[in-house]
């Protein structure tokens, strides 16, 4: 944003204090002038019995001295001042300069003032904690955006091969050909989407409604019961109205996308509880599953984009490795928590806490 150029904040500090000094001064040097006027009698009086001064002649030899002190303490105040100003403000300097720097993309430079807290401290730890956060979402971002770009060139990829085979090939029979390109353009398509419900999320671009999750839970076992069947895998629901403010279109697809992991990551005659409470100012929705102990180093890593749990994945349901990461997103978007906690008998246990409507 351009500016017109203005004095800078030193300036106007220094000009703020030699003002105050000398207006001090000048009304010290009136009191002082003011108790004479009023006190000494006029004509001329005795002092120590040897000299004879008159008032007026004591007044007219004040005042020269009053102007001297006054431009002494011009002086003084503006050379005082200006060394005070910029030692006040070395702090605000540094974050300036941090400032232009992540302008220039340097997110790792940190402020770091030493001292106890004041202001300046705390606007500094408050710009490094700001920095610090945003160099982790640049990396997230960048990462992100590695990830989706391998995984969308992977359909790619095995689309251009196919049709060169079958290019190369005229005699190849069409109905399988057919049947792979329609595989690889849905898992495309599948990718995409979650990519924007994800996009949608981080952005926070929907309108808050009263939502109860208990109906949501109810909703999404209705329809992922035939998947659940389909791996022989028993859905049971619990708890008690859990009313939420959000978007009632995310917190059904967070919901739905925790049972779908929830039935494909188990094991055959396994079983996903959902339950639903209200807990003081917030709601929560937990979803357990049946399955294989996992170790702690990859439940941490499961909210991460395009992270799968390989070791539970089936081949036939190995997903967009975005289903926690759309989780986690809606959860943060709607100011809430989200906890991944292995169970000692084996799957998973997923918290998500919101604030009560």
């Amino acid at each position: 944003m351009d500016r017109a150029p203005g004095p800078s904040a030193r300036l106007k500090l220094t000009l703020s204090y030699a003002g105050f000094v000398m207006l001090a001064g000048i009304l010290l040097m009136g009191a002082v002038l003011a108790f004479y006027l009023y006190f000494l009698p006029s004509g001329w009086i005795r002092t120590d019995g040897n000299f004879w001064i008159n008032r007026s002649v004591l007044v007219r030899a004040f005042v020269p001295f009053m102007a001297a002190v006054i431009v002494f303490l011009l002086v003084f105040g503006l050379l005082g001042g200006w060394l005070l100003a910029g030692r006040m403000l070395a702090p605000l300097t540094r974050i300036t300069d941090a400032t232009r720097l992540a302008a220039t993309g340097s997110l790792a430079h940190r402020v770091r003032l030493p001292g106890r807290t004041d202001e300046f401290r705390e606007l500094a730890d408050a710009f490094d904690t700001m920095l610090a956060r945003l160099e982790a979402h640049v990396a997230e971002q960048r990462r992100f955006a590695a990830n989706a770009s391998h995984e969308l060139r992977t359909p790619l990829a095995i689309t251009q091969s196919l049709l060169d085979v079958a290019r190369n090939d005229p005699n190849r029979p069409t109905d399988e050909l057919d049947e792979r390109l329609h595989v690889v353009n849905t898992r495309a398509i599948r990718l995409t989407e979650a990519l924007l419900l994800l996009s949608r999320a981080d952005q926070r671009s929907f309108r808050r409604d009263r939502v109860d999750l208990s109906l949501t839970v109810e909703e999404a076992a209705e329809t992922l019961l035939p998947l659940a069947e389909k791996h022989g895998v028993t859905i049971e629901t619990s708890g008690e109205l859990a009313p939420a403010i959000g978007s009632e279109a995310l917190l059904l697809q967070l919901t739905t996308n925790l049972l779908h992991n929830a039935i494909v990551h188990n094991v055959p005659s396994g079983v996903v509880h959902l339950t639903t409470t209200v807990r003081g100012r917030s709601v929560v929705l937990t979803v357990e599953n049946t399955g294989e102990p996992l170790p702690p180093q990859l439940v941490s890593t499961l909210t991460e984009p395009f992270q799968r749990g390989t070791e539970r994945i089936r081949a036939d349901h190995a997903g967009v490795g975005l289903g926690l990461a759309i989780v986690q997103s809606i959860t943060q978007a709607h100011d809430g928590t989200l906890t991944l906690t292995p169970l000692p008998s084996g799957g998973l246990r997923v918290t998500v806490r919101l604030p009560a409507g």
